[in-house]
This record gives structure tokens, sequence and C-alpha cells, in this order.
């Protein structure tokens, strides 16, 4: 799977949520105007949790979850993406100074 992705690493998140927390994923947020899948669609597969309103998904060889869409409040589209899958970014680093948000008590 390969995308480009216009994304600021400025607020990167860390969710505690049963899902999140064990992925260890950082999570950055872009427009999903912002996003293009570039190659191996047929490659990833869905998932939906919780309340079945954002789409991640699952790269079907080593099961890495790079990517999320969704909706704001507003429905404005976004893409959630896992930093720790850009090339060039340090997710050690971004975790280090990543805002928690509790998804656990959602």
């Amino acid at each position: 799977m390969r995308y480009s992705v216009d994304v600021s690493l400025e607020a990167p998140v860390i969710c505690n949520c049963s899902r999140c927390s064990r992925i260890g994923a950082v999570l950055v947020f872009a427009s999903a105007a912002g996003f293009t899948l570039e190659k191996g669609a047929g490659a990833s597969t869905e998932y939906l949790f919780h309340d079945h309103v954002i789409r991640h998904y699952f790269c079907k060889t080593c099961g890495v979850q790079s990517y999320s869409l969704g909706a704001m409040p507003d429905g404005s589209e976004i893409v959630a993406v896992n930093a720790r899958c850009l090339d060039g970014v340090d997710g050690h680093a971004l975790a280090a100074r990543a805002k928690l948000v509790d998804g656990a008590s959602r």
C-alpha cells in the first residue's frame, strides 16, 4: 500500500481506547481531499469498530493499520493517518509529544 497525504505533524494524538492502545498508533489528521491512495487498494481490508462510522484500513499482508477515513461533527471528511507509517517520521519522537485523548470513556 502506498499513499500520499498533505498532513501536519504539529498535533499528534494518542488515543487510549481498547483498539488504539493495542495497536500503538500515533495519529495525525488531514482533510480527506489531501489524501491519495496511490497503490494497493486491493491489498487493504476495512474494519469497522465501535459505532461503525470510521473506516479503518489494514494491509492484508502485514496487518498494519495505516489510515482511517471518517467525518468531523460538521460532516467534513477527514483521514486519520498512523504517523508511524509515514516515511521519514520518527514515531517515537512524535509519540513523546502527542496529546492523549480519552477514547476509552467515550
